[in-house]
């Protein structure tokens, strides 16, 4: 097997996902994972496609990370992961998809419109 690459996308993060054979080591930006993410939550996160399917200890995971917060980028990541892993084997789709991991999720920031100071709220209404 080479390397299966998979891209994760949640409100402004990106991660691009290499998938390899390996022993379950999972570095993020030439990081390691617990380094990166030192929340226990942010960590269940990105485990959660392995724990599902079983895979756990398979496969060696490098990523590339780039925008959004730490939540967003957690979760661009288990998208990314998942993504790779239904590569590697279509099986694994139905029981990610039934835990909503396949899906992205396209919830982002309105943008601000002119003549607002924010994008629903308005200046304050004067009659008189």
């Amino acid at each position: 097997m080479e390397v299966i690459n998979a891209l994760g996308r949640r409100k402004t993060a990106v991660a691009r996902v290499y998938l390899t054979k390996g022993n379950g080591k999972i570095s993020i930006n030439k990081r390691e994972m617990n380094e990166f993410f030192p929340i226990d939550f942010l960590q269940a996160k990105v485990h959660q496609p392995f724990a599902l399917t079983g895979t756990a200890g398979q496969y060696d995971i490098k990523v590339n990370v780039v925008g959004g917060g730490i939540n967003g980028q957690a979760e661009a990541v288990r998208l990314g992961i998942s993504r790779a892993l239904v590569e590697v084997s279509a099986d694994y789709k139905p029981m990610l998809k039934v835990e909503g991991l396949m899906t992205r999720d396209p919830r982002m920031v309105e943008r601000k419109k002119p003549g607002q100071p924010k994008a629903r709220k308005k200046f304050q209404f004067s009659k008189r």
